[in-house]
């Protein structure tokens, strides 16, 4: 698979941790930045992953910051983007299998390397239900994002 990972200044060292995890998982990683601790605009990472997503070049997204909240909401402002700020297992699980998720936000400040990494592996292994009751309720996130999306 391929993905695309993105953090901020205050997310970057665990990423630094992730990509080669990924890696050794045998996916592809497409590795955004950024890679400093001086402070940066989450956004300005944010964007660029779920846009890979949205385009297809890449399969799944991954953002972190210091607690994966402002990368989720921006992430979430993409059209096409369902992105859910995990931090335990069971969300993980739940959120593939009930939400059809394609990006995920981690805060670094909230889990350490070793949860992080269960986090992702099972959100990685973990399908989509293709349950009715979850179809459909995708379908209606999908109708509102339609609803509500600015068109130019």
């Amino acid at each position: 698979m391929k993905i695309a990972i993105g953090a901020d200044h205050a997310g970057y060292r665990l990423k630094d941790v992730i990509v080669p995890f990924l890696q050794e998982l045998g996916h592809e990683v497409e590795d955004l930045g950024c890679n400093c601790d001086q402070s940066v605009d989450y956004p300005d990472y944010a964007i660029p992953v779920a846009d890979r997503v949205t385009r297809g070049t890449a399969e799944r997204g991954i953002l972190i910051c210091g607690t994966g909240i402002g990368m989720s909401i921006a992430a979430n402002k993409v059209p096409g983007i369902r992105c859910a700020l995990v931090h335990d297992l069971f969300s993980a699980k739940a959120t593939r299998e009930h939400n059809d998720t394609n990006m995920l936000a981690l805060g670094e400040r909230v889990v350490g390397p070793g949860v992080a990494q269960e986090i992702i592996r099972i959100w990685l292994e973990t399908p989509f239900s293709e349950g009715e009751r979850h179809v459909g309720r995708v379908n209606k996130v999908k109708e509102l994002e339609n609803q509500f999306s600015l068109h130019p």
